[in-house]
């Protein structure tokens, strides 16, 4: 009797679990058709509008079109649509690792500083001509972000792990990154020449109007990268979540983790950097998004992070074209202003839980 009754509870804990996953991958397709349509919108909509039709004819059969249509949608908005998907879903993966991690919820490569230096170092490699590693003079753009947002994570990793440092003193860690690498920044516009001031002002900003399909291959394919490495510590850290005794306790070595995690974070933060400029607060609100939603099974977490992240940059970009007919706002504005109100609610919602 007693056996028929664990074989039931077990039955039925089988089958509520079979419910929820099912719940999380029906989550997870949703944010993929809602990206199709935000992509195709993105396509259609600028300066010149197009019917999504002809769009889509466009995408699937280029010949079907006219040349103008054709030239417009595959050399001009589809690298631009195409780079927001894959910055927002990068930096959405980089900011929830991050708060994976380091326990924080307020983690991200914005708010912690990570993407303000890796502007800095594009901003050495365009004003000065400098790249920080001699042998990398062909992409010292992307290798000087890549360094500067290197140093940037070490210097959280390592005070992170300091005895008696709380989720508090690492935001103000952030903080106070932010604010010097802004201040370096600043320095170099000061003694730049005009020309280079112009293309550092495009990083502070954010756009997406430079967008090539040599920087989409390359921030795909750091993406790509990631993810396996991601996906097959998915169980340990998951574990982590739980608090680093528990998860040394399943036999997870959570300082080896936690500093391949780190390294990884400064690569995904940094290329997108490198090309497109600062974009605030992706990594914040799309884990936030994605943790609400489907909790913090890495297994589910990771893929519905990514989705929600490129669904809001790609969404933010078909704002940027809505806001003025024949004007596109530089991406990184827009974003800003979604994010910063995100921002204030979650050190509120902190606030009342510390009380």
């Amino acid at each position: 009797m007693a056996t028929a009754t664990v074989d039931a509870v077990a039955q039925e804990g089988r089958g509520l679990y079979r419910a929820l996953a099912w719940r999380r991958i029906l989550i997870i397709v949703g944010f993929a058709i809602a990206l199709a349509i935000s992509f195709t919108i993105d396509i259609a909509w600028g300066p010149a509008r197009y019917a999504l039709t002809d769009v889509a004819s466009a995408i699937v059969a280029p010949s079907s079109v006219s040349d103008k249509i054709r030239v417009v949608v595959w050399d001009i908005r589809m690298p631009m649509a195409l780079m927001a998907i894959i910055t927002g879903a990068a930096l959405s993966l980089a900011g929830a690792q991050m708060q994976t991690i380091l326990a924080n919820p307020l983690a991200s490569p914005f708010t912690l500083g990570i993407s303000a230096a890796a502007s800095f170092g594009a901003a050495i490699a365009i004003v000065l001509g400098v790249s920080i590693i001699p042998l990398a003079t062909n992409f010292m753009v992307p290798v000087n972000a890549f360094v500067m947002a290197l140093i940037a994570t070490l210097i959280i990793h390592f005070i992170s792990q300091a005895r008696g440092v709380t989720v508090q003193t690492v935001v103000l860690l952030g903080i106070a990154l932010v604010f010097t690498f802004n201040a370096l920044l600043a320095f170099l516009q000061y003694v730049a020449s005009e020309q280079a001031l112009q293309s550092v002002v495009f990083w502070t900003m954010g756009s997406l109007t430079k967008a090539t399909w040599e920087k989409i291959w390359i921030t795909t394919a750091v993406l790509i990268f990631a993810l396996p490495l991601f996906a097959r510590h998915a169980w340990a850290l998951t574990a982590i979540r739980l608090g680093e005794d528990k998860a040394a306790s399943f036999g997870v070595n959570v300082r080896r983790i936690r500093l391949e995690t780190m390294l990884i974070v400064a690569l995904l933060a940094a290329v997108p950097v490198s090309f497109v400029g600062t974009i605030g607060f992706v990594g914040l609100v799309g884990p936030h998004v994605a943790r609400m939603l489907v909790g913090e099974d890495q297994r589910f977490f990771l893929p519905t992070s990514i989705m929600a992240g490129a669904l809001l940059l790609s969404a933010t970009s078909v704002v940027s074209k809505s806001i003025l007919p024949g004007v596109v706002f530089p991406i990184g504005i827009i974003t800003a202003l979604v994010g910063v109100p995100f921002f204030f609610s979650l050190i509120l919602s902190n606030v009342r839980r510390s009380w």
